[in-house]
């Protein structure tokens, strides 16, 4: 064999080896048969809080067992766990309500009527003490005091509202769904701030934060992920992603981005620094894994997805139907890298 060929052979051995560091590693199962949305980890306690149609399950993440079935939550979206407070607030999208719940007994705080309608996605902002629900709807925001739970004010938005967060000292950052915009909002005053194109990204939905860097990840329904400066808006890198994402985390540690794809993928973006990012490879999932949550402790991933049956043909009253969900087969995929 020539020294050149030898030397390829060995470059695409280790390339393939690096390529697939990440795995499912195991199943949740869960019982029910509803849809799903966002998720959550109670890192202190490592409680996995899961949307399920009109549930939030809680998950003891050490015996991987269902510890809770927190009820009531109908058209269940997000959670936010606020540990300082010792609270978890729910949003419940037909009910227009914010269940808050005790993070020990998972009993019922106080259940909030709110003037947003269809609330989705939630943030607890800790260092203004401030819930925020997106309501997609309505177009705007409803502020919360996550410690009185009174509602504080309804915040603007001016398109459909989706993942929120922090940058954990004073600046709260939102996609908008319909407009291709991240816009941003002041925790103490309580109004947007900052409006920023992300073109070309369309539809963006989850959103993760590098707080070192400055540098947030807004993922798009256009197979992109917009890597976009948070303190001014620029958009600094483009990348590829799988189809049908709805949610992104991002690995401090390890400075990785993982965008979860519908179409049964993971795309793990790679930060090298403040201007480089690169996508390092595609994680095999399941089909419908399309929102996410990371392990900060374990730096595991969870995506709930089910197994589907056959996908009707469309018809002239449903021109775009749904494959069934299987029943029972319900679960939180875990991921993580599979090199020790």
């Amino acid at each position: 064999m020539k020294k050149s060929h030898f030397l390829l052979l060995i470059g695409f051995s280790f390339a393939s080896a690096i390529s697939q560091t990440y795995k499912v590693s195991k199943k949740i199962k869960i019982v029910g048969n509803e849809g799903w949305d966002y998720l959550a980890v109670d890192e202190v306690k490592q409680h996995l809080f899961v949307s399920h149609g009109s549930v939030v399950n809680v998950v003891d993440l050490i015996t991987d067992k269902t510890i809770a079935t927190i009820v009531d939550t109908k058209g269940v979206h997000g959670i936010a766990i606020a540990n300082d407070l010792n609270k978890a607030f729910i949003t419940d999208g037909k009910d227009n309500a914010v269940t808050i719940v005790n993070l020990e007994t998972f009993e019922l705080i106080e259940k909030v009527t709110i003037e947003g309608q269809k609330p989705d996605a939630v943030l607890y902002d800790q260092f203004s003490h401030k819930v925020l629900t997106y309501n997609a709807k309505s177009n705007d925001a409803t502020v919360l005091d996550a410690v009185t739970n009174k509602v504080l004010k309804t915040i603007p938005l001016g398109g459909k509202p989706e993942f929120s967060v922090t940058n954990t000292k004073g600046l709260i950052y939102v996609n908008i769904e319909d407009k291709n915009e991240i816009k941003t909002i002041d925790a103490t005053k309580l109004e947007v701030t900052a409006t920023w194109s992300i073109a070309p990204g369309d539809e963006p939905s989850g959103l993760a934060i590098d707080l070192e860097t400055n540098r947030l990840f807004s993922v798009c329904g256009n197979n992109l992920m917009v890597i976009v400066d948070a303190s001014n808006g620029k958009t600094i890198k483009t990348l590829p992603i799988g189809d049908g994402c709805d949610g992104v985390a991002f690995d401090a540690k390890k400075k990785l981005a993982f965008s979860s794809n519908g179409d049964g993928t993971i795309t793990v973006i790679k930060e090298e620094n403040a201007t480089n990012f690169y996508v390092l490879e595609t994680v095999k999932t399941q089909k419908g894994a399309r929102t996410i949550a990371l392990n900060k402790t374990t730096n595991q991933l969870y995506l709930p997805t089910a197994e589907f049956g056959a996908k009707p043909e469309p018809t002239t009253e449903n021109p775009k139907p749904r494959a069934s969900l299987i029943p029972n087969s319900f679960a939180v995929l875990v991921v993580e890298n599979n090199i020790k």
